[in-house]
């Protein structure tokens, strides 16, 4: 394998950004006779002259520019590279890794990552959804930045990570108009029996939603279950039972979908978290959505 000596690389482009060895050599302090050598040596490994003597000035050869475009660029990344670890402007977009949870209503989501995408600074988004599970792993792999969930980390996950409440909200029950008509009288008792669109099993929603239940003394006919909040919310548009949304996105559903709401129900309800591996956020990225959820969203 062919190794580059950076070292070498550097000096080389010293002098052809200074303009000459004896200026370089001042600024790298280094002897003129040493920093002669070094570019000789990195002529040699390259097998090409980067530097010619025309008068009494050095000019660099077509090889010689070559070369020194790709230091440019190689130093240049070093120096935003220190500028990152700094916590330093970089003058390029901050990348911003963001796993959901794929239980999380996409409207939700839009909403939470607003504030991120309208920072002073350009920022370059990645949002992968997936299960919690498989998202922390990521997270504990410094793989993701946060991750947006509908529920805190669990104790016995085996991932330290943080989870930031940004907020919580009521619950509003939608349907398509017919079915909206029919159930909206009597809210919730005339639940009892009706056709639902639910959570899937075991999630922190589902759980939630079954002990309401309970305590309403309902039990509405389980059409289907979807890990998918938008595509339960499909199905409630075509018809085939009432679904739930937070309430603080219900405008947004209601227009999205074309559905009625059939009742709110404040004591329902639904936290959104931001889950990092740090206590302190220090990702401005994620600062602005937390402090836009917080401040805004679920004032």
């Amino acid at each position: 394998m062919e190794w580059l000596n950076y070292h070498h690389l550097l000096y080389f482009w010293m002098v052809a950004k200074e303009g000459g060895l004896a200026p370089a050599a001042k600024a790298l302090r280094l002897t003129h006779p040493t920093l002669h050598a070094q570019i000789r040596a990195l002529e040699e490994a390259f097998g090409e002259k980067l530097l010619e003597k025309k008068g009494r000035k050095l000019e660099l050869t077509e090889m010689g520019r070559l070369v020194y475009g790709y230091a440019d660029e190689i130093f240049g990344l070093g120096r935003e590279l220190l500028d990152a670890v700094k916590g330093r402007p970089t003058g390029r977009p901050a990348r911003l890794r963001v796993g959901v949870v794929d239980a999380l209503p996409k409207l939700i989501v839009r909403r939470l990552l607003d504030p991120a995408l309208k920072l002073d600074v350009p920022v370059h988004l990645s949002v992968t959804e997936d299960t919690a599970e498989r998202l922390l792993a990521q997270l504990a792999l410094h793989e993701l930045d946060v991750v947006l969930a509908d529920a805190p980390v669990n104790p016995g996950s085996g991932v330290r990570a943080y989870g930031h409440l940004m907020g919580e909200c009521g619950t509003t029950f939608f349907a398509a108009k017919a079915l909206a008509a029919k159930v909206r009288p009597g809210f919730p008792g005339s639940l009892d029996r009706a056709p639902m669109l639910m959570p899937e099993e075991g999630s922190a929603l589902r759980r939630a939603m079954e002990a309401w239940f309970e305590a309403k003394k309902v039990r509405p006919v389980v059409v289907a279950e979807f890990a998918d909040s938008a595509l339960a919310k499909t199905f409630g548009q075509d018809g085939y039972g009432v679904f739930i949304a937070p309430t603080v996105i219900e405008e947004q559903v209601k227009r999205a979908y074309e559905v009625e709401i059939v009742g709110r129900e404040p004591g329902l309800t639904e936290r959104f978290y931001a889950i990092s591996v740090e206590r302190r956020l220090k990702h401005p990225a994620v600062v602005a959505i937390l402090e836009g959820a917080r401040g805004k969203m679920f004032a």
